[in-house]
């Protein structure tokens, strides 16, 4: 009888919540809310980078004794947590807004994601910096920052630290843009709509953008917005290139253990299989919004439960952060992040003086 008792209760005592989800969750929401209050009076900053680094700080002070305790939330926090935040992304971005962005903007957008993209492989190579460090920093450089990086972790799945390390890279080069482009287009006599193209596709996060076209004046900010926010699409192909990619990676790991077929199982794999949910539901939202089906309160609503989810889920990476594992990283991934930014900075400028915008 007591065996028998065991085996039927053991389905539900695996649907209990594990020890440890309530107090972890919790505790990334109240991070996450102070993060996000701070990041008001410092928008230039903003919330996720305040929260990673409020995770990172948490972690340092209890020196790693309660992530064992709190794990099971931080995992939940940092994984469902970003996948909705992407999908409330979409409820941002209307295909419109995009068309009206024009063929002024679109050299520009696809020339800097690509140089950033290319130089990310060619230079963190070169850099001997870790594989899923340099996508990170490489895609959060060439998209939309703290955005890009929630799209592409549920992919790439990397270390928490990875993460952690670079936000805290391309927060440094965010507020070195925010001090230093609106002086640049001054002296070089930009109009408010080129250095709007500029700040949308230089600049990385979203607030960061703002900032940098309304320090410059003139009207500059409407044009950096709508830029930023049909770059953000990007997201959409590259988190297709990437699942390919880890897929591939690791059905070669299951052949070189004798577990499977490897590519060739991946060949035979679905289309659909290799697509994440998340990044479906991103369309979908988007697709919704083109046709004014939800309304600009709603859209407001929906943005800010969208960056307060990724500030939760960043507190999560911060606090999961392995830091003895980021002084060994060094300062070549940092490294990499300067020579990124100066990339698409003067990928951005070189392409508008060729099509005539600058």
């Amino acid at each position: 009888m007591p065996e028998d008792f065991d085996r039927a209760s053991a389905p539900a005592a695996r649907r209990r919540p594990q020890p440890g989800t309530v107090a972890g969750l919790v505790l990334c929401v109240l991070l996450a809310a102070i993060a996000t209050a701070l990041g008001t009076l410092a928008p230039v900053v903003g919330a996720p980078v305040i929260g990673v680094l409020a995770g990172v700080l948490v972690a340092a002070a209890t020196r790693g004794q309660r992530r064992d305790v709190w794990a099971p939330g931080l995992r939940l926090a940092s994984t469902w947590g970003l996948q909705i935040a992407v999908v409330l992304l979409g409820a941002q971005l209307s295909l419109g807004e995009v068309a009206d962005a024009g063929a002024q903007s679109l050299p520009v957008l696809l020339g800097t994601l690509a140089a950033c993209l290319v130089g990310a492989a060619l230079i963190g190579r070169a850099l001997r910096v870790e594989s899923d460090l340099r996508t990170l920093i490489g895609v959060g450089t060439a998209i939309c920052g703290a955005s890009a990086i929630a799209a592409i972790t549920p992919v790439l799945r990397p270390k928490a630290g990875t993460v952690a390390y670079a936000m805290s890279t391309i927060f440094a080069f965010n507020v070195a843009a925010v001090l230093i482009f609106p002086t640049l287009g001054h002296l070089l006599g930009m109009s408010p709509e080129a250095f709007g193209v500029f700040a949308g596709t230089a600049v990385n996060d979203t607030s960061s953008v703002v900032a940098a076209a309304t320090a410059f004046g003139d009207g500059a900010a409407h044009t950096a917005i709508v830029v930023k926010l049909t770059r953000t699409l990007a997201i959409i192909p590259v988190c297709l290139a990437l699942t390919y990619l880890v897929a591939r990676r690791e059905a070669r790991a299951r052949t070189a253990q004798g577990e499977a077929n490897g590519p060739a199982e991946l060949r035979r794999r679905p289309l659909y299989r290799l697509v994440p949910w998340f990044l479906v539901g991103f369309v979908l939202v988007t697709a919704v919004n083109t046709l004014g089906w939800i309304p600009g309160g709603v859209q407001s609503t929906l943005g800010g439960l969208s960056s307060f989810l990724i500030t939760t889920a960043l507190v999560a990476i911060g606090l999961s952060t392995d830091l003895p594992g980021l002084r060994r990283a060094g300062a070549r991934p940092l490294l990499l992040g300067a020579l990124l930014w100066a990339v698409v900075a003067g990928t951005s400028l070189g392409l508008q003086a060729l099509t005539g915008t600058l």
